[in-house]
């Protein structure tokens, strides 16, 4: 018996499949420019690709158990193209191998050709934006001074005082002391950042950058202004209240983007007044802002993103982008379903 034939017809995976197929068909010539002609045969960077996605899916946490897995999983052989009797891959190869497709652009390709697939339930009018707190693959005792007065061992850090100006972290560098709120807990993190359409909750942008109070803003801004070049018409774009200030609405409006932000008038004034408060469109981009959230719960709870494994912020960006891909790759079957 054939791996095609134990795998249902009606399984979730098959819809995800085809769609992978083809982009990796269309990113067949960029591979090619990743692999040397002379030299032992590698991992198909193919299989490797589905084998990071059903990491992703399934929520395994090391490429040793997914190995594992696709020693006796049928599913995994299938989804990967192994036959029922082909060896796997040694842990270490599989790693090895992997770090050739850790490159932003390869993420950005795959992204962007999972998106072409969705085009027909993609909106290109109404936007909502948001960033997300990714805890880095780094303990609190490797946040030491940059003079190098700390103890290499991890010394007792209660009760001294401790910043980003004056230590930095042994283990990620990239990473930096951070809390999203008020009350909570500093963590060595990351900040990954998401733009997503109305419409069908698909991610329609990623960003990564460090840490700190200005970056969600920031990077909205350049995720926007992309947005704005590649579509060339105006669009609208919700946000919470901590993108409610003066020079991001500012450079919205300049850009020809209208602002539906959460005002923030408690004990100061809005820069979003009644200009844009009176529209029923204003209404509407607040009620749909629960949208950019779901993509982070399904990317840290399903896809491992709460803590991740890598370290650097190119390879965090490849990973969260290659993440939100998955995301999407996940939704789309359930979109066409809804469609028929």
């Amino acid at each position: 018996m054939s791996l095609e034939e134990r795998v249902p017809a009606d399984h979730p995976l098959r819809k995800i499949r085809a769609l992978v197929d083809q982009v990796l068909k269309e990113m067949s010539p960029q591979f090619g420019k990743l692999y040397s002609e002379v030299g032992r045969p590698s991992i198909p960077p193919e299989r490797l690709l589905r084998a990071l996605l059903l990491q992703v899916f399934y929520s395994v946490r090391s490429e040793r158990l997914l190995m594992e897995q696709l020693d006796y999983n049928l599913l995994f052989r299938w989804f990967v193209g192994l036959t029922m009797d082909e060896q796997t891959w040694v842990p270490t190869v599989f790693t090895k191998n992997r770090e050739r497709l850790l490159k932003q652009s390869v993420a950005e390709s795959f992204f962007q050709r999972v998106l072409k697939q969705a085009q027909p339930f993609l909106s290109d009018e109404h936007f909502t934006v948001d960033g997300t707190l990714i805890e880095a693959w780094a303990s609190q005792k490797s946040f030491q001074p940059k003079d190098g007065g700390g103890s290499d061992a991890g010394e007792n850090f209660h009760g001294h005082k401790r910043s980003n100006q004056t230590h930095e972290c042994k283990t990620d560098p990239d990473a930096k002391l951070y809390r999203k709120s008020s009350g909570s807990e500093a963590r060595l993190s990351y900040l990954g950042h998401t733009l997503v359409e109305n419409r069908s909750g698909l991610i329609v942008g990623t960003y990564l950058t460090q840490a700190d109070g200005h970056a969600e803003r920031d990077a909205a801004l350049l995720m926007l202004y992309a947005k704005r070049k590649k579509l060339r018409k105006r669009f609208t774009v919700g946000a919470d209240k901590a993108y409610d200030t003066q020079d991001f609405v500012k450079a919205l409006r300049e850009m020809n983007v209208t602002p539906h932000l959460a005002q923030n008038d408690r004990n100061r004034s809005s820069a979003i007044d009644g200009r844009t408060t009176r529209h029923a469109s204003y209404r509407i981009s607040q009620a749909k802002r629960y949208w950019v959230e779901k993509p982070f719960g399904w990317m840290k709870s399903v896809g491992a993103l709460r803590k991740v494994k890598f370290r650097g912020r190119d390879k965090v960006w490849w990973l969260f982008t290659f993440t939100a891909a998955a995301f999407n790759l996940w939704r789309i079957p359930k979109l066409q379903a809804a469609a028929c």
